[in-house]
């Protein structure tokens, strides 16, 4: 078990304790909620999991997997789980299996992220980036050719990088580079990819030559093994992702609940439970909480059951409070 996931559940029970859920007669015991998606998103959910578990006495039993945003999205539309974990919005394609599959869904933002670019506590040259310099380091046609430091920036040493990054299922793979090469999944291949960012830590530790990046969350748990670089100057932190001044790596992250699965009373009451302690677990996780206000709206919209993506399936950089509680319309 990873340490930010013990971390996670060694948190959740004062969460837990301090609410009251009401549990419907029609819920069985040990009722099964199915869940999947994004690594990014995985504390946040397995932190609500596991308070919401304690909190109703075992009476439901709530799996989370880890396949990535676009894998998570592949189970969702074919009807194998109820809740999807994504680290980016729904895309159009994804619309469109999930119309073809007669499944409807209800867009959740449950946290804002920073996506993080990690290096080694020895790297002394790379602790301020630009976007200019990122997006010559993971470029398609850097492939091959950029292959050391001092090919980034004169004065950088003569040293081989090693990259590590998310993989192509990862909503974090399709914002990074939508961001900083400018075309979602347009990236070099040459590099470690994984979908388990626990990978991408080892690899940053284990080589004082090596980048990689990965949701803010993460980089929190370990920062007294690794550091951050700054993107333009500035670095990532709550206030620098809340505010957007950490740009243009701040995101959105969601949860999207199928329609159908809405209707059964556990996952009603799960989705209610995220969202009434949206703060409190986003808190304990080193997320950065949506203001009280979202999260009230966005559980009208969960109890209105009111599908559809506000983004029209599309990525987009820099999205504000404002757009996250826009009307649904696809």
């Amino acid at each position: 078990m990873n340490s930010l996931k013990v971390r996670v559940l060694g948190v959740v029970a004062a969460v837990a304790a301090s609410i009251s859920v009401a549990v419907p007669a029609a819920m069985s015991q040990n009722a099964a909620i199915r869940v999947d998606g994004s690594s990014t998103v995985f504390p946040l959910t397995e932190a609500a999991a596991e308070g919401f578990t304690k909190a109703t006495g075992g009476k439901t039993r709530v799996t989370v997997g880890v396949s990535g945003t676009g894998g998570g999205f592949k189970k969702f539309c074919r009807g194998e789980t109820d809740i999807s974990n994504a680290s980016r919005p729904i895309l159009a394609k994804e619309i469109a299996e999930c119309k073809k599959a007669g499944i409807k869904y209800i867009e959740i933002p449950v946290a804002y992220d920073g996506l993080t670019v990690i290096i080694n506590k020895q790297n002394t040259w790379a602790k301020n980036l630009t976007v200019a310099e990122l997006k010559k380091m993971w470029e398609p046609a850097a492939q091959g050719k950029i292959k050391n430091w001092n090919q980034i920036r004169s004065g950088f040493p003569n040293a081989r990088i090693g990259l590590f990054g998310a993989g192509t299922n990862s909503g974090t793979f399709d914002y990074f580079t939508e961001a900083i090469v400018g075309k979602s999944k347009s990236s070099r291949g040459d590099y470690t990819a994984t979908e388990d960012d626990n990978v991408t830590i080892n690899g940053v530790l284990r080589d004082r030559n090596a980048i990689g990046y990965l949701g803010y969350a993460y980089y929190e748990e370990n920062k007294t093994k690794l550091q951050a670089a700054s993107i333009n100057g500035v670095l990532p932190s709550e206030s620098t992702i809340r505010s957007g001044k950490y740009s243009p790596l701040s995101r959105p992250i969601f949860i999207y609940v199928s329609a159908k699965s809405a209707n059964k009373p556990q996952v009603k009451q799960f989705v209610e439970y995220y969202l009434k302690n949206g703060a409190a677990i986003n808190k304990k996780v080193a997320y950065v909480a949506l203001p009280n206000t979202a999260y009230t709206a966005i559980l009208n919209r969960f109890n209105r059951k009111q599908t559809g993506s506000v983004f029209g399936g599309k990525e987009k950089i820099g999205v504000k409070i404002s757009e996250l509680l826009a009307t649904p319309r696809d």
